[in-house]
């Protein structure tokens, strides 16, 4: 039987399954003896972004002057860094090989005689230093971006809501600065359509106070300058105007104003 057994009081037990499958081998018993290869598990503590970031750290590990590298050292150290690279298959960039090659050209360069000259001949280092100090520079340049706090790794956001807070918001009372500023601005374009008659024609203010009435209601808000007609010049503004604060007085129609110095609304009173 593969999955079950019977007993001999005719019960039915369940065989035992395997903890594991290894390499298509049931495996029911842990092993006596774990046998890890020495390959199977490997660190890298350091990590270079290229040939000038390996001899960079290899010059200041060792607290050297950086205008005056010794070269044959810093070629024996880089180049068996390239052999350790190439031990531990790891893939071995050409640009790791190309600064291995000028590193081994220049170093020949420093061992060949020097021809007399007049003029001083130019150290064969100092291609390489140029690029070892803007590099530098670059680097430690980033290093100080990356150090500057950064949202969502070293800040976090967060967002924090109060759902029983209530936010009154009152509008402003209108004050008589501003009423007498829009009246002024009425009484203004009403200069424009000024003209002169021989016979004045009266106008009550009674029957002013009415047409106010009518055009105002309890549900909606109209412009303050809307009440006015400016054609009827400026006698009418201001029989408009006293029409207007006579309602106020007697609460008949509200006045109201959103925000400072803006506009004034009028609607009739509930």
């Amino acid at each position: 039987m593969n999955q079950n057994e019977i007993t001999e009081a005719g019960s039915v037990s369940q065989a035992e399954m395997p903890f594991a499958i290894i390499q298509g081998e049931p495996m029911s018993e842990f092993p006596s003896d774990l046998y890890i290869p020495p390959d199977a598990l490997e660190v890298f503590l350091e990590a270079f972004e290229g040939p000038l970031d390996l001899l960079l750290y290899l010059i200041k590990r060792q607290n050297l002057d950086i205008l005056d590298i010794p070269i044959a050292e810093i070629t024996a150290q880089y180049m068996k860094y390239i052999d350790l690279m190439e031990n531990l298959q790891m893939e071995l960039a050409g640009e790791y090989l190309v600064m291995a090659a000028m590193l081994a050209e220049i170093k020949s360069r420093m061992l060949l005689p020097k021809p007399v000259q007049d003029e001083e001949e130019e150290d064969p280092r100092a291609e390489l230093i140029r690029r070892l100090l803007e590099y530098e520079r670059y680097k430690q340049a980033s290093d100080n971006l990356n150090a500057l706090p950064r949202y969502e790794r070293d800040v976090f956001g967060t967002i924090a809501e109060f759902s029983q807070r209530r936010v009154m918001h009152e509008p402003p009372q209108v004050s008589l600065e501003n009423l007498l500023q829009v009246f002024a601005e009425v009484l203004n374009r009403a200069e424009l359509f000024s003209h002169h008659h021989i016979a004045r024609e009266p106008l009550s203010m009674r029957e002013r106070m009415s047409r106010i009435l009518e055009m105002v209601n309890a549900e909606d808000f109209i412009q303050f300058g809307t009440l006015f007609t400016v054609e009827e010049g400026r006698a009418g503004v201001i029989v408009s105007l006293l029409a207007i604060l006579e309602l106020l007085r007697n609460s008949l129609i509200e006045m109201v104003q959103n925000e400072i110095n803006g506009p004034i609304y009028v609607k009739a009173a509930a």
